[in-house]
């Protein structure tokens, strides 16, 4: 044994001069096309990673349905389901013909796009990565919009809120995003240019996600039953936590998609935000459930679901920028922001979901907090930049919001339904069928006498 590797060795060593004479002599040729079929192997991949997170994202649609008919009554389960659905539809359309233009095209000043509308005129990218690039940013828009469905549940007409869910898209969502993203394709927006650290859309989705939905949820007011006389909100009870539960499950896995995906490349930066992403989820479930079970003597499951949304909405903006145990400390915080903040919110706005806390709180939140907490160091300026990029979601979304509800109202004649009509309940109402037939119609097919009794409303 000892001969016979002795004599591997000095062929090893007779061999060396070869192989190098070998290399000095390699054809320039093909050592560049090594390199080139190297390059072309890492665009492929990004190629492959940014579809594969954008139908992640995408998937997330199917998570929100879930949850706001869960945190819903029965009756309102198909209005919400179509909701949903047009979110992502009309959504996809008004983003490709208008939004991705005022998003990512050529930038005004910093502010709006003036190029890219039915992504046309997008200058010198590759036409296969405007594609994958407006799939991965369409679907960032219908979330958007999505967070605004649960706020204004089993209350507004359906054709009120699709307008409101096209004007976001098209409009809301997209002008906000050229301010903080608009360089990520074609444009430069004012506030990436003041260094505004958004990695994957704590503010630029969440929060304007959130204060739309607080805007939506002042103009059609609250749902009946939610107040006393005194004015103290009463619990409405959605019909099936296990949907909402299914619901969130879905959600935290799409948000892989969401934060990891916003590299656009398959990189090696994705394997920190993944697990950042999964520990501030956990934080915030952990936090919420904690403080519910000391508050009230045993823990809320439906706030324990809505602190694992708020440690991923939290984590978002700072899902690539925070250390590990600043992104648990991160998620927790957020998990607390959206106890208390539902708390509070519901003596002032009725939000069947908790939208407004999970998403438009914990958003302003996270974003303070990848500041805050940044891993290149602690800057004072950089914070104040962090707040000027969520008071300026604040101060454009909301009123911009606000505004198109109360317009549509009054074009409409209402899109608040009245109490006798929502009590009859959206899906019978809106869409003439019953997500759950068993519990409003008899053994015979005929409607019982609780349904009879509300058939003579009008549309």
């Amino acid at each position: 044994m000892h001969t016979r590797t002795l004599l591997l060795s000095a062929l090893g060593v007779l061999l060396v001069p070869f192989g190098a004479e070998a290399m000095a002599g390699s054809d320039p040729a093909n050592v560049a096309e090594v390199m080139q079929s190297a390059e072309q192997t890492q665009t492929n991949l990004d190629y492959v990673w940014t579809i594969l997170a954008a139908a992640l994202v995408f998937f997330m649609q199917a998570g929100f349905a879930l949850l706001e008919s869960g945190f819903s009554r029965a009756k309102n389960a198909v209005n919400i389901i179509m909701k949903n659905v047009m979110d992502a539809s009309a959504g996809a359309l008004v983003f490709f013909a208008v939004g991705f233009g005022l998003m990512f095209g050529t930038s005004w000043g910093g502010l709006i796009g003036t190029d890219g509308f039915f992504l046309t005129g997008t200058g010198d990218q590759p036409q296969t990565w405007v594609y994958a690039f407006y799939f991965f940013q369409a679907v960032f828009a219908a979330t958007a919009a999505t967070i605004v469905s649960g706020a204004v549940a089993e209350r507004i007409k359906f054709s009120g809120y699709l307008i409101f869910s096209v004007t976001i898209t098209g409009l809301i969502y997209p002008v906000f995003g050229a301010w903080a993203w608009g360089g990520l394709f074609n444009g430069s927006g004012w506030l990436e240019a003041l260094g505004f650290i958004d990695f994957a859309g704590s503010t630029v989705v969440h929060s304007v996600g959130g204060w739309a939905a607080l805007a939506g949820a002042l103009v059609v007011g609250p749902r009946v039953g939610k107040y006393a006389e005194d004015g103290t909100p009463r619990d409405i009870p959605g019909h099936s936590l296990p949907l909402a539960a299914l619901g969130v499950f879905i959600l935290w896995l799409g948000w892989f998609g969401f934060n990891a995906g916003s590299t656009t490349a398959g990189s090696t930066a994705i394997a920190k935000i993944a697990m950042n992403t999964f520990v501030a989820a956990g934080a915030g479930a952990a936090a919420a459930m904690a403080i519910t079970w000391i508050d009230g003597g045993t823990p809320d499951a439906t706030m324990t679901l809505n602190g694992v949304l708020g440690g991923l909405v939290g984590i978002t903006a700072g899902c690539a920028a925070l250390t590990p145990p600043y992104a648990i400390l991160t998620g927790a915080i957020a998990g607390l922001v959206v106890v208390y903040g539902t708390r509070f919110l519901e003596w002032y706005v009725d939000d069947p979901v908790g939208a407004i806390a999970v998403h438009g709180l914990a958003g302003a939140w996270g974003t303070i907090a990848a500041g805050l907490f940044n891993s290149a160091g602690f800057s004072l300026s950089q914070l104040g930049v962090q707040f000027v990029g969520v008071a300026a979601a604040f101060l454009w979304t909301f009123p911009m919001s606000y505004l198109v509800f109360s317009l549509a109202d009054a074009l409409m004649g209402g899109i608040r339904l009245n109490g006798e009509k929502e009590a009859l309940g959206l899906d019978r109402l809106e869409h003439d069928v019953e997500a759950y037939p068993e519990f409003t119609t008899g053994h015979d097919g005929q409607p019982s006498t609780e349904t009879k009794d509300a058939e003579p409303v009008a549309s």
